[in-house]
Formats: C-alpha cells, sequence, structure tokens
C-alpha cells in the first residue's frame, strides 16, 4: 500500500537584505547549503553549494547571487531538489554566510549590522519558514534550515537558527554539527 504523504520534495531559499548606507562597503552576504550521507550524518559535508557553485548533479543551485543587498525582493535564491538527490543523501543543512574581510568599526560584520535581513523558506506556495536572523544578530553565519530524510524516502523540514562566527570554510566544516 502506498503512502498519501509525501514529504518535502523541492524548496526554494530566499535570502534578502537593504544595501549598505550610501559611501559604505557593500554587504555580500551568501546562502550555502550542506548535504550529508548516511555514513556521517553530523560530520564533514559532502560537499558545499554556495556562491559560484551547484551540487555535481545539479540538484542543489543557486538562482540569484547578489553582492550588494540592491534588488526587488529576495536577493539571493537557493533551490533545493530533494526528491532528486541520491539514497545516499540524508540530511541537508542550509545557512547564511557573510562574507568574511568586511569591518565595521574595527570589528569583522555581523548581521546585526546589516539592514532588514530576511530569509524564507518555501515549498510551492507555501511558506514553511520566514525570519530575519535578529535572533542570531551577533554572529557572522548561522544555519537556518535542516532537511532530513526519513526510512521511506521522505523529506521533512526543520527550522535551525544557530548562530557562529568565523569564515565561510570553517563554517561550512562545522555546519552538521551546529
Amino acid at each position: 500500500m502506498s503512502s498519501l504523504r509525501k514529504g518535502i520534495e523541492k524548496v526554494e531559499v530566499g535570502l534578502k537584505w537593504d544595501p549598505s548606507p550610501l559611501g559604505s562597503p557593500p554587504h555580500d552576504l551568501d546562502l550555502v547549503a550542506a548535504p550529508y550521507t548516511s555514513d556521517d550524518p553530523h560530520g564533514a559535508p559532502a560537499y558545499l553549494v554556495h556562491f559560484d557553485s551547484r551540487s555535481p548533479d545539479g540538484t542543489i543551485h543557486l538562482d540569484r547571487d547578489s553582492r550588494t543587498g540592491q534588488g526587488f525582493g529576495f536577493d539571493e535564491v537557493m533551490t533545493l531538489e530533494l526528491d532528486r538527490l541520491a539514497p545516499q543523501y540524508v540530511r541537508v543543512v542550509v545557512g547564511v554566510a557573510l562574507q568574511q574581510g568586511e569591518q565595521q568599526q574595527g570589528r569583522a560584520t555581523v548581521f546585526g549590522d546589516v539592514a532588514s535581513t530576511a530569509v524564507r523558506i518555501r515549498q510551492d506556495y507555501t511558506e514553511l519558514s520566514h525570519h530575519d536572523l535578529s535572533a542570531v544578530e551577533s554572529s557572522s553565519a548561522a544555519t537556518v534550515a535542516e532537511f532530513t530524510r526519513d526510512a521511506d524516502g521522505e523529506w521533512s523540514f526543520h527550522e535551525l537558527i544557530r548562530g557562529f562566527d568565523g569564515d565561510l570554510t570553517t563554517f561550512g566544516a562545522a555546519m552538521g554539527s551546529l
């Protein structure tokens, strides 16, 4: 007998923020996705998808990338086709990271320095999550979502807001344990 439950199949993660004030260096925020295999679901990711990259099989890709926050609506958009991921992938963690090297008043930039941040996660027209990163305003990176595959192969969504301080490489390596 087949199940009527379909689970999560394809999601869109959107990220937006306002541009920096005139004369200030631009803020560059990036969406990051990290898939994990059944061999190590909370360890090192199999690979990372972020600016200028996509998953080897094309199931996770960045549709829109912004380096300034200028534009209408969501500045960065990432699509995750979870239903097409190979069976060995059982977990995908999605995060947001500020490009390192940005300095604000002699310290690294954190989310609290960036105006009007918002992250939206949706499947088709159903909004699964929407938040403004204020809970992690003193961090330079944060996880925002976790998708897990159950024994029947169906994906589920869990909001996962956890702050992190460090560069994109360090954050990417630690996303699975956050």
